[in-house]
């Protein structure tokens, strides 16, 4: 039995190979999307939970120049919508569970032209009880609002990666010094 599903898994690994199926951060730091995600400039965010996006994004473009590429050649402009919304509203009309949202619609921009290459929006919420003590629920509201930040960091870096993936903002071929030659007429 052991032999037959060892056979099995051994086929089945190499038909994925010919599906084209490919590594999306292939190559590592010198691949297509580290060296895209290494010409982004993250744009200051307003707000507190800006600060929480633009340091989570920065800290997810870490392994590529820290969010700080070297050309700048691209800029991610963020706009954040953070919201709390209280339901389960009991008797005495008093709020005994928060719903905090935090959208985020963003704009990868080419710095020297004004071209709008990504136009996109991400989003996440959470739950967040009630409590007795204010406190505990002004802790609980921060706390979510850093994961919602998380969230809405990887959703961008995700959507970014599969955008320079595909071969979106592509940086130009480094000049060789030799001159540009036209093909002969056919």
């Amino acid at each position: 039995m052991r032999t037959i599903l060892v056979s099995a898994l051994v086929a089945a690994s190499l038909t994925i190979g010919g599906c084209g199926l490919r590594p999306l951060y292939a190559n590592g730091s010198k691949g297509t999307v580290a060296t895209v995600l290494a010409d982004i400039d993250v744009a200051p965010i307003e707000g507190h939970s800006g600060w929480l996006v633009r340091n989570a994004l920065r800290d997810r473009f870490v392994a590529t120049e820290g969010g700080r590429g070297p050309g700048k050649r691209l800029r991610l402009d963020v706009k954040l919508e953070d919201s709390i919304t209280g339901f389960g509203v009991r008797a005495d009309d008093a709020v005994t569970r928060e719903r905090r949202t935090l959208r985020a619609r963003y704009q990868l921009v080419d710095a020297a032209s004004g071209e709008v290459l990504v136009d996109a929006t991400a989003a996440a919420d959470a739950g967040i009880d009630v409590v007795g003590s204010e406190y505990a629920t002004i802790a609980a509201e921060s706390s979510a609002l850093e994961r919602l930040a998380s969230g809405v960091a990887d959703q961008i870096v995700a959507r970014l990666a599969v955008f320079a993936n595909r071969g979106g903002a592509a940086p130009a071929a480094p000049a060789t010094g030799a001159p540009a030659t036209t093909p002969p007429p056919h």
